[in-house]
Order: C-alpha cells, then structure tokens, then sequence
C-alpha cells in the first residue's frame, strides 16, 4: 500500500512538476486525485499553484498548440479536441490555436501529406482509393478538409509529372 503524501509535499510536488513542463489544471487535478487527498485540499493546491502562476491553461494552450503542430505534426481540428479532451475553456483553446505559425503548420501539412503518399500510387489503378486514403489520412491528422484536398491535388499533380517523365 502506499505511503499517503501530505498536502504540503502534494504541493511542493505539483510545484515542482509544473516548473519543469507547462501543465494544465486537469491534468494536475487527476495527478492529486491519484495521490488519495480530498477534494478540498486538492482544491487548494490548485489555487495555490494558479495565484503563482505554475499553472495557466491559456499558456498551457499555447505551449501545447505550438508544440503538437511542430513536432507531432498535427492539425487544429485534432490539437483543438486534444485541448477540449483536458477541460481547456474555448478561448484558451482559441488563444493557442492562434498562436500556431502558418510556416510550421504548412510544413506539417507537408510533412504528414509527403509520408502517406510515399506509400500510394496516386495515378495506377487504384488511384482514386489511393487519393482517398491520402485524403482520410490528412484529415485524421486534424488537418482542415480544404487544406487536404489542396494537398492531394497537388500530390497527383506531382505525381502525374513524375509518370510523365518516365513515360518519355
């Protein structure tokens, strides 16, 4: 069984934690639930740590936005569920999702679009199948369905370029 933790090494503990990495009050809250204290004294701690700015979960927002996209490669749409998932209010949500550089996430549009369509052939036979996988998989990613479909047009139009050349 384990040893109980005291509400002040509780404290000292998310203190710490949210000193290291950005943390948002949900995920802190279930961290104390785990650790058996009562409601009201894992109450307190949040408040503690929110008037000392450890924890903010617009900042929380932004952090999370920015990173997902850069190096999960991952859309608004899923970075916006992500963030609705752990209790993030929609103007937090909608803070970090402007906090998103159009270059980063153009560059994981890319990068996501580029490694599925390494794997299909976009002008053989199954070409249209093969489109819509490339599709399905862009928006499962969290990508907008119009930034996909440019994606995919211009993925077949590279495509068709590069049978081109071959075919000569």
């Amino acid at each position: 069984m384990k040893k109980p933790v005291s509400p002040e090494a509780a404290r000292l503990r998310m203190a710490d934690l949210c000193a290291r990495s950005e943390q948002c009050e949900a995920d802190i809250m279930r961290k104390l639930q785990n650790l058996s204290l009562p409601g009201d004294v894992a109450g307190e701690i949040i408040k503690f740590l929110r008037e000392n700015k450890f924890i903010d979960d617009e900042r929380f927002a932004r952090s999370f936005a920015r990173d997902k996209c850069r190096f999960s490669s991952w859309g608004r749409n899923k970075i916006r569920l992500a963030l609705m998932a752990k209790h993030i209010p929609a103007d937090a949500i909608a803070h970090g999702l402007a906090e998103i550089d159009k270059d980063d996430y153009l560059n994981a549009l890319r990068k996501v679009a580029l490694a599925k369509f390494r794997q299909l052939d976009l002008t053989g036979e199954k070409a249209r199948e093969d489109r819509m996988k490339l599709y399905q998989h862009i928006i499962s990613r969290g990508f907008e369905s119009s930034l996909a479909s440019k994606a995919v047009a211009s993925l077949v139009r590279r495509a068709s370029m590069r049978q081109e050349g071959n075919d000569e």
